[in-house]
């Protein structure tokens, strides 16, 4: 085969866009690998949620999973929690990642580019198929999570991440909204996979590609980075999702990782898109290139993200972890406020209001000798609050665990009536006492409130 075989002839249309991405959609669907997929995300998150939602034992170390036995919607939030931590990356790398490497491997590239006459159109058309088919997959996991949940427990309210109760119609809407956000991030893992798999050929590292980003990504979440390089990276926004469930949204960190995300999706689309119209199809044994992977992949996306981190450190006030006493104290106090009032409900007491309560929380972490700010589970607080007409002030001991993307557990310390462990008996059954433990989430991007 030489090269001028493989260019269009003169005055040779190409084939039109949409013969080609049905095409490639339907080599897509008839892999076995594909539906196999496909069966999964639309059948083994229901299944997963009902069983465990039915169980006495919870997923309580994952965000919701504390609520999944009281309504139906944490069942899906506990699902997306997990498809953004592994489900999506994978399904990006076993999809974007393998769509053009396939070619390769089969040795068709000379059958396709005579078909259509246009390496561009080409690109477009399987660009399209892929992220229909990671669509259908995540519309699958998100039905499933929903429908799990509903059936196995029922439409209720959901406790947000500050402890105010959203309506049934509240938290379908919201929990709809996250999974809509996520689907920036899934773009931008499917870029680099397209990027992987047209750099890389037949070698298996391209469809390796998204899901070692997501690896290296995710214990880089662990660190406690500066705020300005943790929401710089594509996979903030698989976390930045959290902040629709307080009042009002944590929107910050969310726009600025959507913002990430698309820039992310755009440029790895375009370096992809690049390399394949410079590629030489007449190769029939190309694995690709390591120098031009680094060159054309690598850097650029390093450099995207050292310019990512300069404008966000510019434009938003945080600095440091974000993780900082007074914010933590002031979502303490809101959280304990409303799910205080939740047990008052629970436990037919006169209703009382969270201004009327005025709670406050004040928070030490690690006695003394340690800068009351970053990540870490030896932060101790103390919520204070005011019953109307009583003349003592009531106050409750939390231990907190904060982990460096903002969420933190409070576990009750005391007194046992207020915050210890207890069940109270609601109209849906017996549920344990909402002070005992919940969870929380710090906006990093806002700045800290004065004291």
């Amino acid at each position: 085969m030489t090269a001028t075989a493989t260019r269009p002839r003169v005055g040779a249309r190409p084939a039109p866009v949409l013969p080609g991405y049905r095409f490639e959609l339907v080599k897509l669907l008839s892999q076995w690998r594909i539906r196999l997929l496909l069966l999964a995300c639309w059948i083994a998150p229901a299944a997963f949620v009902a069983a465990v939602s039915l169980q006495s034992s919870l997923p309580a170390d994952t965000v919701f999973g504390r609520w999944m036995n009281a309504t139906g919607w944490a069942g899906a939030l506990v699902v997306l929690d997990f498809s953004c931590s592994w489900a999506l990356p994978l399904l990006t790398a076993l999809v974007a990642g393998d769509v053009f490497a396939a070619e390769d491997r089969l040795g068709t590239w000379r059958h396709l580019l005579v078909a259509v006459r246009s390496p561009r159109r080409i690109f477009v058309a399987k660009g399209l198929a892929s992220l229909t088919v990671l669509l259908l997959l995540a519309a699958g996991l998100a039905a499933s999570g929903v429908a799990g949940g509903l059936v196995a427990v029922g439409n209720r309210p959901l406790a947000g991440l500050d402890g105010h109760l959203l309506a049934p119609a509240d938290a379908a809407a919201t929990v709809l909204l996250a999974w809509v956000c996520v689907l920036a991030p899934t773009l931008a893992f499917a870029a680099v996979g397209l990027l992987g798999s047209v750099a890389l050929g037949r070698s298996p590292m391209g469809l390796l590609m998204p899901a070692l980003l997501a690896l290296v990504l995710q214990l880089a979440q662990l660190l406690p980075l500066p705020v300005a390089v943790r929401t710089a990276l594509p996979s903030s926004a698989f976390l930045a999702w959290r902040g629709l469930f307080t009042s009002p949204a944590q929107a910050g960190p969310l726009l600025v990782g959507l913002a990430v995300s698309l820039v992310w999706a755009v440029t790895a689309t375009a370096l992809a898109y690049r390399l394949f119209l410079r590629r030489d199809f007449t190769d029939l044994t190309y694995d690709g290139s390591g120098r031009r992977v680094v060159v054309a992949g690598a850097l650029p996306l390093a450099a995207l993200v050292v310019l990512t981190v300069g404008v966000i450190a510019v434009a938003t006030p945080a600095t440091g972890s974000g993780i900082e006493k007074g914010k933590l104290q002031d979502s303490l106090a809101t959280a304990y406020a409303h799910l205080y009032r939740l047990q008052t409900r629970e436990l037919h007491r006169p209703d009382v209001t969270e201004a009327q309560l005025g709670a406050s929380a004040s928070c030490d972490k690690g006695g003394s000798r340690v800068l009351d700010q970053g990540p870490g589970n030896d932060w101790r607080c103390v919520v204070s609050w005011r019953l109307p007409g009583a003349t003592a002030v009531g106050s409750a001991i939390y231990q907190l665990d904060v982990t460096a993307d903002g969420r933190y557990v409070a576990d009750g310390d005391g007194p046992k009536e207020v915050n210890g462990y207890f069940q109270v008996r609601t109209p849906t059954g017996d549920a344990p006492n909402p002070l005992w433990q919940f969870d929380g989430n710090v906006d990093l991007l806002a700045s800290t409130p004065k004291e």
